[in-house]
């Protein structure tokens, strides 16, 4: 049987193409795993590869899409096609954070996602990681639960993502002020940190 060309590169192989990351016009995808999977026929195996892609705009906006072909390069255009069809605006703290905590599920895998104070950076593992750094986040503590399966990780984080709202929009649903809002905020912010140096 011919093997593909790609068949034979073991890098190509079990997700240790997270430093592939490439810019177009407007968003920035970077691979987080690719897979290698097979299909039984008449006559053998035939191999082909599977990609999870994350793509951004590095201002609040990301996608992850999962594409599969016979060939590693036509994977990634596959799966970087259907991130772009599925993108998440996420409003961000001052451009580099996350506005509140937050947590995500799917399948047994959980996150917890933290917004953290300027110059704390990215601290997050593997999947995580590529996700913020597409979306534009450069401050964050993220922490990841249960399943390790990148699929799994990577959508318990859009999740998480999901449910992150802006000061205004809470202000508005609670005919409250802008102000009001934030300003609890600080003050919880300001108590947690002072029960943390007590204990």
């Amino acid at each position: 049987m011919a093997r593909s060309p790609g068949g034979g590169d073991r890098r190509d192989r079990g997700g240790r193409g997270g430093d592939r990351e490439k810019v177009d016009s407007e968003f920035t995808d970077k691979l987080v795993h690719i897979n290698r999977v097979a299909k039984v026929v008449k006559g053998g195996k035939r191999f082909g590869f599977a990609a999870l892609v994350v793509v951004g705009d590095l201002k609040g906006r990301v996608g992850f899409g999962h594409g599969k072909a016979r060939e590693v390069p036509e994977a990634i255009r596959k799966a970087t096609e259907a991130a772009k069809r599925s993108l998440l605006r996420v409003p961000l703290r001052d451009a580099r954070t996350l506005h509140h905590d937050s947590e995500g599920r799917h399948g047994s895998g959980k996150v917890v996602l933290r917004s953290a104070p300027a110059g704390t950076g990215i601290i997050a593992g593997g999947a995580m990681r590529a996700v913020f750094e597409m979306l534009g986040v450069h401050d964050v503590v993220a922490k990841s639960m249960g399943s390790t399966n990148p699929y799994n990780v990577v959508r318990a984080t859009f999740d998480a993502l999901k449910g992150q709202e802006n000061p205004r929009s809470v202000a508005a649903r609670r005919s409250k002020k802008v102000s009001e809002i934030v300003s609890r905020r600080r003050d919880g912010s300001v108590a947690a940190e002072g029960a943390a140096s007590e204990g």
